[in-house]
């Protein structure tokens, strides 16, 4: 049974005060055009939770669309910080649970397994896991192994109403590739109650069963597939392009102020009616062409 269906119905789908899962890192294989429907159809409340903070949360953050983040940091790299994200910290605008990339694996790993609890030794010492205990409801705890009496510190799973995931290639039916790094996201998939792909490629059932060790999200788990070409962009998707240097150094300029973000917003999210409009604003494909992944490389 098909499950494609168009960008703003799967966006439609996610209701005010959902905890939604990004498959995005950094400036990589962030769902932004998933991003900037959210924020054009003015759905707020939203609790976002991803391994590393990706733009993907940031612009959602800028535009008032969340209320918590869960993540185990996050940046740009080269081009600097997340400046919605801080800015919204430092004014309190922005419920924060930040603990370590491996602790989120961790928490979406005990979600997709269904177990009450994880324990983890990585995140003794450290000042992180202080922050952490001082939230309510508590999100870590302490237990003694029944087998050899030690103590160990424990975290509550993640269960995400939603896990939004970028993909390079997905059939109808939402069975999904990914290729290159992993990251969280298939951790993501399992733990959520249900998942919405985002595919640069559309391709056959048959296709996938060719190679069904690629296949790290199950059709079963996904409720819409949403097939969009270029819906990464600026960021990178292994395999078929790589990020857009010059868009992302714009956005980290436009973003340091709210006045500048703002613009950033009135231009390129409110400004168009869709992906595609927004596709043909930066550039359309005679500047999409020149992202495009060498066949060997992947980048």
């Amino acid at each position: 049974m098909t499950k494609v269906t168009p960008l703003a119905d799967a966006v439609a789908s996610v209701l005010p005060g959902s905890h939604v899962a990004l498959s995005g890192f950094a400036t990589a294989r962030c769902p932004m055009a998933f991003a900037h429907e959210v924020i054009r159809q003015g759905i707020k409340g939203l609790t976002v939770s991803q391994c590393v903070a990706g733009i993907d949360a940031d612009i959602l953050v800028g535009a008032g669309a969340v209320d918590k983040v869960i993540n185990g940091g996050g940046s740009r790299g080269r081009s600097g910080q997340h400046s919605c994200i801080v800015r919204a910290y430092e004014e309190g605008k922005l419920d924060s649970e930040e603990s370590s990339s491996l602790s989120m694996v961790f928490r979406y790993l005990a979600g997709a397994l269904g177990l009450p609890f994880i324990p983890i030794r990585s995140l003794q010492g450290s000042d992180i896991l202080k922050r952490l205990e001082q939230i309510s409801p508590p999100v870590v705890s302490r237990l003694n192994d029944p087998f050899s009496g030690e103590e160990w510190l424990v975290l509550k799973p993640l269960i995400p109403d939603v896990a939004v995931v970028q993909v390079p290639y997905a059939d109808s039916e939402g069975n999904a590739w990914i290729l290159g790094p992993l990251w969280d996201n298939e951790e993501q998939a399992k733990s959520s109650k249900r998942v919405i792909v985002i595919t640069e490629r559309l391709v056959s059932t048959d296709e996938i069963r060719r190679d069904p060790s690629r296949t790290v999200i199950p059709g079963f788990r996904v409720s819409h597939v949403v097939h969009l070409p270029f819906s990464a962009h600026p960021t990178s998707v292994y395999d078929l392009y790589d990020f857009d240097v010059k868009h992302i150094q714009l956005y980290a300029k436009e973003s340091k102020t709210t006045d500048g973000f703002s613009t950033y917003l009135d231009e390129y999210v409110y400004g168009v009616d869709d992906h595609w409009g927004y596709l043909d604003l930066v550039g359309g494909m005679e500047h999409l062409n020149t992202l495009i992944a060498d066949p060997v490389l992947g980048y």
